[in-house]
């Protein structure tokens, strides 16, 4: 019998997820919010190996369970006191972008409004730009930067010295506003 997945108990810890992974090379612990713990086992590696893995790093696996446990309080207390209208969100979001692209002479695709939980935005190859409905919970200079981050990438498809050369001319300190988004990564959740 071929095991794709499985949980195990490990005592202090709680529940650990033990998953084959086929992008797995070697075994790898994680711990996401409102997901767990999982360790990702490569194929070749038996679950057992896994299990003795999660084992010796249970102190590491407590640690970073109680910062999430933090995260997705946060995420909880943010999301109930900042309820988000669809629509009016959608519209905001598209409208600064529009006004932006004008602005600053950029060209896009097409635009997605969606509930991503792990970016703020991204530009496909095609100059789609989506764009994270939760942007609407940040400052408007976090929004701005967002939109503006995803325009520049139509232009270059990279994070090279020359894109950021562009965002600062853009937006002064681009990296600062990097750094202030990266604050607000618990509303990702």
């Amino acid at each position: 019998m071929n095991v794709e997945a499985k949980t195990i108990e490990l005592k202090s810890v709680g529940t650990i997820l033990i998953e084959r992974s086929r992008r797995a090379k070697h075994l790898s612990l994680s711990v996401r919010p409102f997901k767990g713990a999982r360790v990702a086992v490569p194929f070749g590696t038996s679950f057992a190996s896994a299990v003795r893995f999660a084992q010796s790093k249970t102190g590491w696996i407590k640690k970073h369970l109680d910062k999430m446990a933090l995260m997705e309080q946060e995420a909880r207390a943010l999301s109930k006191s900042k309820p988000i209208n669809q629509a009016t969100a959608r519209k905001h979001l598209i409208d600064r972008l529009n006004y932006l692209s004008k602005k600053h002479g950029f060209n896009y695709n097409r635009v997605f409004i969606k509930n991503q939980k792990t970016r703020w935005g991204s530009c496909s190859g095609k100059n789609n730009i989506n764009l994270n409905i939760n942007l609407v919970r940040l400052p408007n200079e976090l929004i701005d930067y967002t939109i503006l981050h995803e325009l520049v990438h139509t232009r270059i498809k990279n994070h090279s010295r020359r894109f950021w050369d562009q965002m600062d001319k853009l937006l002064g300190d681009a990296k600062k506003l990097d750094r202030k988004l990266r604050e607000y990564r618990v509303l990702l959740i």
